[in-house]
């Protein structure tokens, strides 16, 4: 009789045992899928993010080749602010480039790199991160130069004149004066790897330009101007 005990009592042990063992097993698996259902959607945020930043970028590469090519006779000129595309000083009227000053998609911030063109003003901006890219690949042919990049500074959105044998034309064509290396985003050095920046660029020998910080509304699906 009490052997029939000792063994009802040693299988509920076991059987309790195993049903601890098992709870420890399920807890695992719900830990695991709860950090893969994390990490999945902070890759699927990065990378629409990312999408985010290319759409902007452009956006702010074609309201600065707008500015430059539709300068008035005798004052081809990059805008020396960013605040220059809203309003285009040059017109007594209101000509905007751009609809908006919008944020850096990836920091959340109103502050962008700016790229100083020869002669002055602005003619390119850049995100002022340094956090590594998903999207490596299949960029646009404006945006080649992108799969080459460590870090979204180096995602580099620069315009130039539609027009070629103008001034501004021939000065993109060589070395910028020194007083416009400091210009050039010094966390950039890969981009001296392109021939095409090489041509824009002098050597890096200097920090980046100071960004500018704008009054923004938040960022539609698809920026326009």
């Amino acid at each position: 009789m009490r052997g029939d005990r000792f063994c009802r009592a040693c299988a509920g042990c076991c059987e309790a045992g195993f049903t601890y063992l098992g709870l420890l097993i399920l807890v695992a698996i719900l830990a695991l899928a709860t950090s893969a259902t994390l990490t999945l959607g902070s890759i699927v945020q990065r990378r629409e993010a990312e999408q985010r930043l290319l759409e902007v970028g452009a956006a702010y590469r074609q309201a600065i080749a707008s500015y430059l090519n539709s300068s008035p006779a005798g004052d081809r000129r990059y805008p020396g602010a960013l605040a220059e595309l809203l309003k285009d000083p040059r017109y007594p009227g209101v000509r905007r480039h751009l609809r908006q000053l919008y944020p850096d998609p990836i920091t959340g911030k109103n502050e962008w790199g700016l790229v100083g063109a020869p002669g002055g003003g602005i003619m390119g901006v850049y995100s002022l991160s340094n956090a590594k890219p998903i999207k490596i690949a299949e960029f646009e042919l404006a945006n080649e130069s992108f799969e080459e990049a460590v870090h979204y500074s180096q995602w580099v959105f620069i315009a130039g004149p539609t027009s070629r044998g103008s001034s501004a034309t021939r000065a993109l064509e060589g070395a910028p004066p020194a007083a416009n290396a400091a210009s050039f985003p010094a966390a950039n050095p890969s981009l001296l790897s392109s021939p095409a920046a090489a041509a824009m660029f002098a050597p890096q020998n200097a920090a980046p330009a100071a960004a500018q910080p704008s009054q923004s509304s938040p960022l539609p699906n698809v920026p326009g101007r």
